[in-house]
């Protein structure tokens, strides 16, 4: 209940948090509402929104139901979203923890490592991956993830040096448990905040890195997902603008729900900021 009240503090927060609902919402009702292959052909193309009363926000260029890739794309959004934050940040617990626990040359070692990774941008990298992997939805995915684990690392780390000389964990080695149960059992649990709330950064960025590809008509073209609508919709910019900007909208409502929703759970889980 105090988390919840801290949480609700934050107008913005709220906010965040009824339109991340909503987006969950379309992707819960999508196949009830729009039981059709949401790329399959539905009628004329190119048909402004309110047009046709059985088109809510028109066609695209073939033909296909706008609302229904609108609808779908959801559920893609949000997968693509949480599957990739899930890789990142249990690839960046994992060496920030061993990294920030033994210190030393392990230390050296895997943030030479992470910083090989910072070098390049993340989507330049991504591009390579999947040039070499292929488009299918499942790699872009777990690419968005590879591609992303080095800043829940550095942050775990960081935790990690700072928590690793406390008195709880030297009772640990005092009473002899290994080095495994002192990292996930004892320690980890006390740095966890920070990295829950940055997991909402990685999964704005996993969900825009996505759009970007499709965008390039890199990604699956074959899942109904906002960039490949958005990218489909380049062709007649000028003039049936509405392709790319309904998707663009929903694209940029998604990502500042989670953003809003991120910073509502650093306010609730900072104990800085709890008193205030």
């Amino acid at each position: 209940m105090r988390f919840l009240r801290d949480y609700a503090r934050s107008p913005a927060a709220v906010v965040g948090l009824l339109l991340l609902l909503l987006v969950i919402g379309m992707a819960v009702s999508a196949d009830w509402l729009f039981p059709r292959d949401p790329l399959a052909l539905a009628g004329r193309p190119l048909q402004w929104p309110g047009a046709n009363a059985r088109f809510w926000l028109g066609t695209d260029n073939s033909g296909r139901d706008i609302a229904a890739q609108i609808f779908h794309g959801a559920r893609v959004a949000l997968l693509i979203g949480l599957v990739a934050t899930s890789i990142a940040v249990a690839i960046g617990i994992v060496i920030g923890a061993v990294a920030g626990f033994y210190g030393g040359i392990v230390d050296d070692v895997l943030m030479r490592v992470t910083e090989a990774f910072q070098t390049l941008p993340n989507f330049l990298l991504l591009l390579v991956l999947v040039s070499v992997f292929g488009s299918e939805i499942s790699t872009v995915v777990v690419a968005i993830g590879l591609v992303s684990w080095p800043a829940p690392a550095r942050l775990t780390r960081a935790e990690f040096l700072s928590l690793r000389s406390r008195e709880f964990v030297e009772a640990c080695r005092t009473l002899g448990m290994r080095d495994a149960q002192i990292i996930f059992r004892e320690i980890l649990p006390n740095a966890l905040p920070p990295v829950i709330v940055y997991a909402s950064v990685v999964m704005a960025v996993a969900i825009l890195l996505e759009s970007a590809l499709a965008f390039l008509r890199l990604s699956d073209p074959n899942v109904s997902s906002w960039g490949n609508l958005i990218g489909l919709g380049r062709d007649v910019l000028r003039v049936q603008w509405y392709v790319s900007a309904i998707p663009g909208v929903a694209i940029l409502v998604t990502v500042l729900a989670v953003s809003l929703v991120g910073q509502g759970l650093n306010d609730a889980l900072n104990p800085r900021l709890r008193g205030r």
